[in-house]
């Protein structure tokens, strides 16, 4: 079993910028030390004969068709603009 010590937490923590209050590193090397325990005693279980999964169950995804539009909506991605003129967005000049 890995033990993660209070010193790697600090350490992790230090490099990640992330402030740790009084006691934390305590609860959260007990924490991730039960973590990795948890996924070590994944490894000892037998899948040799386990097919790999890409999914529960096949699945085809609704493909649209793929075509250029304007959406049909000018009007209404205008009417947040504070000054238009034919059709587009007013703006001042940056360039000089």
């Amino acid at each position: 079993m890995s033990k993660i010590t209070q010193e790697t937490v600090q350490k992790v923590s230090k490099l990640a910028r992330i402030a740790l209050k009084e006691g934390e590193a305590e609860q959260l090397s007990q924490s991730l030390s039960d973590i990795v325990s948890w996924v070590e005693q994944l490894q000892e279980v037998n899948v040799d004969h386990v097919e790999p999964m890409t999914s529960v169950e096949p699945q085809r995804l609704y493909r649209r068709q793929d075509v250029v539009d304007d959406g049909e909506i000018q009007s209404k991605v205008l009417e947040n603009a504070p000054l238009t003129r034919e059709g587009f967005y007013v703006v001042p000049k940056v360039v000089e």
